[in-house]
């Protein structure tokens, strides 16, 4: 029988002594197979485990929920959230109201770029728009995502060196190994009407897009905030405001170099 993944997350109300020893020796009772295990939050623990038997996962669940000291938060076939808390010791910040909305600070663009990694991995047509103020980081993250998902990236526009403002592809830049990467500001404020069509054809590609400043995007084209697959906010520190106020139309003294 194939072995199964799942992630087991635990909330600790008091830690004593050998708890997690606990925990692993009832893994091994059961043949329940320990992949990883770290800390995830405040009292909270994260494993990864491998079972041949959904059974004896409910077994182990059934038993969990007799041991004083812990709560059971979550014992599922592990998401991708679940594998970069594992990883990271910490979990992807989400929107309450917006579920494909993800937050991050300055602090964590270790997590950021392996999230996007994974996101960018997949040969799919996925949009994913990333808001932030100047120099937080934003392009570099993407670029150092396409770098771990093993994709060569194309800036349709960007202020990241100099302005680029692209208005055809080389014959490489077509195929679905690429990452395009478009700045909302630049592609609807300061570019020729021959870049925006091409801004139109790369869209409807079968690919990933990165759009920076969607928020921008959306308000200067058709585009909606539904066809956005995912949505990532990146501040310098949790009170920072992302705001626009300084975009005009049709002009933008926001500087996003």
């Amino acid at each position: 029988m194939e072995t199964k993944e799942w992630y087991l997350e635990y909330q600790i109300h008091r830690n004593r002594p050998g708890l997690l020893g606990d925990i692993s020796s009832l893994l091994g009772m059961l043949s329940i197979n320990i992949v990883t295990i770290n800390g995830v939050e405040d009292m909270r623990r994260g494993m990864l485990i491998r079972s041949k038997s959904d059974d004896q996962i409910e077994r182990f669940r059934a038993i969990l929920n007799t041991i004083e000291n812990i709560t059971v938060t979550k014992l599922r076939e592990p998401k991708l959230r679940d594998r970069l808390a594992i990883r990271h010791g910490r979990y992807i910040e989400r929107d309450a109201d917006d579920r494909k909305t993800f937050r991050f600070v300055r602090d964590e663009l270790g997590l950021l770029v392996d999230f996007m990694a994974e996101l960018f991995k997949k040969d799919r047509h996925y949009l994913v728009g990333i808001r932030g103020m100047p120099r937080v980081g934003k392009t570099e993250s993407v670029v150092a995502a396409s770098v771990c998902a093993n994709k060569r990236w194309s800036f349709i526009s960007s202020t990241l060196l100099r302005q680029t403002v692209r208005s055809q592809l080389a014959e490489d830049e077509l195929d679905g190994d690429h990452i395009y990467i478009i700045d909302g500001i630049v592609s609807t404020m300061r570019a020729t009407e021959k870049h925006r069509m091409l801004v139109g054809d790369i869209m409807r590609l079968p690919a990933i897009k990165v759009v920076e400043h969607p928020d921008i995007f959306i308000r200067e084209t058709e585009y909606s905030l539904d066809d956005f697959d995912c949505i990532i906010e990146l501040r310098n520190d949790d009170s920072e405001e992302i705001t626009y106020d300084v975009v005009e139309s049709g002009f933008s003294s926001f500087d996003i170099s």
